[in-house]
């Protein structure tokens, strides 16, 4: 039985007169639904490649640094039984909270080269304007432990400027080198700012500060001081002062020759210093290149290996991100070189679990 489409519907070539329309919208749908869903896929396993990308890299970086560590854990535990020498810490800059030449950084390079029994003696390396009192007498007190504790010499050796807190430091060395033109002494205590109490009047500017506690404002640069806070501040400072003095008095013992200056917070030549009792001996320029040439020598006897750590450690520095990739791989080379790796290697190339544990030293 044929069967005739309605009045005023016109058929196209090769159309199938028994498709609905609504079989045609299901289709359409279907394609769509396929096709968003392929998309869909392939969104899901980019985005896990993406995942796996990320923890292969993680992984890798932990490698790196889980290499470093091993290796200067390695030269870490040998460092108890290196040859002769004597250790050098540096002090420069801003003696402060924070800061390179801070009792933190300076106290715990002490403690290290102290407790190595290669190092015979203990050179500070002083360039420093001065800075905090508190931070200085830390690593006063400090060195003084260290000294009585592994029974070692310690010399202060100054270049440019050692003033302040930076000689606070130095007085508890045993010896004090200096050239004849580094700066020493400044031997006092200050507490400096600004008073806009005059400027305010004049521009008609009122200062509004409430306190609970009468004193609590004090110091405040916007507010006049009082005879009684000026009188605190000033018992402040020469307490500490008195301290300074007697640590310079112990430091320095027979050796020091003061006078009404030495405690006034003026700084001499080192030649003005040694004269004084402030220092021991100028150092002298003729004998700089053979002392040069002796801690070349010294450090050619060292490992070779060691040296190139060193000088990478020095880079990560200097050169951030370089510095860093270049450590690293350096680490991940030495790696590389021992029968641990390449245990890795044969045991992967053999499809079978690697027996690290026979490496363990």
């Amino acid at each position: 039985m044929n069967h005739l489409p309605p009045s005023g519907a016109s058929q196209q070539p090769g159309q199938d007169l028994w498709q609905q329309p609504g079989a045609q919208a299901a289709g359409n749908t279907a394609w769509e639904r396929e096709v968003l869903e392929r998309l869909v896929l392939a969104t899901v396993n980019e985005q896990r490649a993406a995942r796996r990308w990320r923890i292969f890299w993680r992984l890798l970086w932990m490698g790196l640094f889980g290499a470093a560590i091993w290796f200067f854990g390695k030269e870490g535990a040998t460092t108890t039984v290196s040859g002769p020498h004597t250790a050098v810490v540096e002090i420069k800059g801003e003696i402060a909270s924070g800061a390179d030449a801070s009792a933190e950084f300076v106290n715990a390079a002490m403690r290290s080269a102290l407790e190595d029994s290669g190092s015979k003696a203990l050179v500070l390396l002083i360039n420093s304007p001065g800075g905090s009192p508190v931070q200085a007498g830390m690593i006063n007190d400090e060195i003084l432990r260290l000294k009585a504790l592994h029974q070692k010499p310690v010399y202060a050796v100054v270049e440019e400027t050692c003033a302040s807190a930076a000689y606070y430091i130095a007085a508890a060395a045993d010896e004090i080198y200096v050239d004849k033109a580094s700066l020493v002494g400044s031997i006092g205590v200050l507490l400096d700012g600004f008073g806009f109490t005059g400027t305010m009047e004049k521009l008609g500017v009122e200062r509004r500060l409430l306190t609970a506690g009468a004193n609590k404002g004090m110091l405040d640069p916007f507010s006049p001081m009082s005879p009684e806070q000026r009188e605190h501040a000033q018992e402040m400072l020469d307490t500490i002062h008195q301290q300074f003095i007697t640590v310079v008095q112990q430091g320095r013992g027979k050796r020091l020759h003061a006078t009404a200056d030495t405690f006034s917070g003026l700084f001499w030549t080192g030649e003005q210093a040694v004269a004084m009792g402030l220092a021991n001996f100028c150092f002298p320029h003729d004998q700089l290149d053979a002392e040069v040439q002796k801690i070349g020598e010294e450090l050619c006897e060292r490992s070779p290996t060691a040296l190139a750590i060193a000088k990478r450690s020095f880079n990560m520095d200097t050169a951030h991100q370089a510095g860093i990739a270049g450590l690293g791989m350096y680490a991940l080379k030495l790696y590389y070189d021992t029968d641990e790796s390449r245990e890795g290697v044969n045991a992967l190339k053999e499809k079978r679990k690697p027996e690290f544990r026979k490496y363990v030293k």
